[in-house]
């Protein structure tokens, strides 16, 4: 598979660009959490939420064209092919159900990620690129994957915004400025933790 890699700068680009068009309040405002639903709306992608596997291996998958996707009916007990329209995001339906554990964002923000990057490997293909839940699967395209949960992140944190809530707690009394930092971009304590790490920030 031909894959054009990026540098994380020009995936900090694409992230900074995404957003800007998008609503550039959103990098030169109050830090917040980024509405990544609106996002994908923005872009022109639907949202859908099905049981994608059985046994929850994948979480969300990025639909290109036209097609049709397997998905599981749980009270059939079966899988069923479904037509979904091209430029359409499928999350799993179990992700709502930790709606507010960051999940659910992150993997929005993968498949955005997917469509930004992807394109060129997937359109025109039939098939989808799918995001697996990493306790029950291995990814098949590692650099892919990779790159499109760089670029996730850095539309949930851009690192602008971080920074300038990190300065905002730092000069506050806060026992744990971890924890409130994840609750304002809403992602999880150790996606912030782990940002802030690699960004040296901490």
């Amino acid at each position: 598979m031909d894959y054009k890699y990026r540098s994380y700068a020009a995936l900090e680009a694409i992230a900074r660009n995404t957003l800007k068009n998008f609503d550039d309040d959103l990098l030169s405002g109050q830090p917040c959490a980024i509405p990544i639903e609106k996002l994908a709306a923005h872009l022109g992608l639907c949202i859908e939420y099905q049981c994608l596997r059985k046994n929850g291996v994948i979480l969300g998958e990025m639909v290109y064209d036209n097609t049709l996707v397997p998905v599981y009916f749980r009270d059939l007990r079966e899988y069923t092919l479904i037509e979904v329209s091209g430029k359409t995001i499928i999350l799993d339906e179990s992700l709502l159900k930790g709606r507010n554990d960051g999940r659910l964002r992150f993997t929005c923000a993968h498949e955005i990620a997917h469509w930004l990057l992807h394109q060129d490997i997937y359109l025109g293909t039939g098939q989808a690129a799918a995001l697996g839940n990493p306790k029950k699967s291995s990814e098949e395209n590692p650099i892919v994957e990779r790159q499109a949960n760089q670029l996730a992140t850095l539309l949930l944190m851009p690192k602008v915004q971080v920074k300038k809530a990190l300065y905002s707690v730092r000069s506050k009394t806060i026992t744990d400025p971890t924890a409130t930092l994840a609750e304002l971009f809403e992602v999880s304590k150790q996606a912030i933790g782990i940002y802030l790490q690699e960004h040296n920030l901490i």
